[in-house]
């Protein structure tokens, strides 16, 4: 049994950093590296909470390949302990229950919420934030039974879904229905932080709202608009031709393509926004989108988030920004703009009942309302993990759009 593991060493670190801006793939094939294929690595169950889970898809996620390209903020590592297996985009079969498991059993197919919070913890006495139900925002994620962790795949009891198998408590699995494909039970997970962003900043029918980023978020967040049965105005801003298409796919009005001489005034005239000119610097705009979904998480993205919402509007962060120079704020304070941070998943309110984000996810595949499966477009064995991420890191290049891993 093999798995994917990161392994922090500041040798490896400073070297691999330094050789990784001549060559990308230096972060993943070379003895210089932080990421090893490791072999005969089996998980174990923390205790009888827990189940052990047959991996049979698990997706890479662009907050794997940031941490791969070594671009995650050092804010994080407290929030993780290594060795670990990455993966936490996973679906697979349950393969051993613990004596303290009955709601599920052998041979379900179930997905998982990787979130590491107080109840996987066996912490008794909850947070504050995960009795309110808010389990991203938990407070003990470096305490309990298992190590530090914001989630499986940043865990080294847990392993990870880059692997043949992995435990998660019983309070982490989601059994599928047999109407979701295991295609599209590996895409619960960003599904699911889409839903989460769109649901605790849901836009109104009459609002306008740009969506920055046309990968597997960006394309979930429209998807996810729509299944809510949101009539808003869509708008994304997308890199790739084929990010266009899916756009258009999944429910966007407008989509405009992100070229660096014709875009601003593209996506205003699309806003119905007027182009300023300043003394010197980037274009000002005035007017704009009532709500941005920001889900690139570049300095670029961030820039134009900032700048394409309207005075009073919504700019939402999905995109896992991190350390960010000569961001101009000024129209924070001038528009009177509500920024706010997005991360993972955990209760939502929905038709009148409080529920898990992850519940929802699969109740609207299950209802036919979204279909992702399409967006998984390559495939790859653990073992051919070279490709498998010279690929996730070039989807333009490979007309990709997520890329899985099918370890067994």
């Amino acid at each position: 049994m093999g798995a994917l593991q990161f392994n922090y060493n500041l040798p490896r670190y400073v070297m691999s950093k330094v050789g990784g801006k001549f060559k990308s793939s230096i972060y993943w094939n070379s003895r210089l590296s932080c990421l090893k294929f490791v072999e005969d690595h089996n998980a174990t169950l923390p205790n009888e909470q827990w189940v052990k889970i047959k991996v049979k898809y698990s997706g890479i996620c662009g907050s794997d390949l940031n941490l791969i390209l070594l671009n995650d903020s050092p804010a994080t590592s407290p929030f993780a302990s290594f060795p670990f297996t990455i993966g936490h985009e996973i679906v697979g079969e349950i393969e051993q229950i613990g004596e303290g498991v009955t709601d599920v059993e052998v041979g379900d197919r179930v997905v998982i919420d990787p979130v590491l919070s107080c109840e996987p913890r066996g912490i008794q006495n909850k947070c504050p934030q995960c009795k309110k139900g808010n389990f991203s925002l938990c407070i003990h994620k470096t305490e309990g039974d298992v190590s530090p962790g914001l989630l499986i795949g940043a865990c080294r009891d847990t392993g990870g879904g880059w692997s043949t198998h992995v435990v998660a408590h019983k309070s982490q699995v989601f059994r599928l229905p047999n109407e979701v494909s295991d295609l599209n039970g590996v895409m619960v997970e960003p599904f699911s932080c889409a839903l989460h962003s769109v649901m605790r900043n849901p836009p109104k029918d009459d609002d306008t709202v740009l969506i920055i980023g046309g990968g597997v978020i960006g394309i979930a967040v429209i998807a996810a608009i729509r299944a809510l049965d949101i009539k808003c105005n869509v708008i994304a801003l997308v890199k790739h031709n084929l990010q266009r298409d899916l756009s258009y796919h999944y429910g966007a009005n407008k989509v405009v393509n992100f070229n660096h001489s014709t875009y601003v005034e593209e996506l205003s005239d699309s806003l119905e926004a007027k182009v300023l000119n300043p003394i010197y610097g980037s274009e000002v705009i005035e007017g704009g989108a009532d709500i941005i979904y920001e889900c690139v998480g570049r300095k670029q993205s961030v820039h134009d988030a900032l700048r394409f919402t309207k005075s009073g509007g919504q700019v939402v962060l999905i995109g896992l920004a991190g350390i960010m120079e000569r961001i101009d704020w000024t129209t924070v304070w001038m528009n009177e703009l509500k920024v706010k941070g997005c991360f993972a998943y955990s209760r939502e309110f929905y038709k009148g009942k409080n529920r898990r984000t992850f519940d929802i996810a699969i109740d609207l595949m299950q209802q036919g309302k979204v279909d992702l499966s399409p967006l998984v477009t390559h495939h790859f064995p653990l073992e051919e993990y070279r490709q498998a991420l010279e690929t996730a890191t070039k989807k333009g290049n490979r007309s990709a759009v997520k890329v899985v891993f099918e370890p067994n």
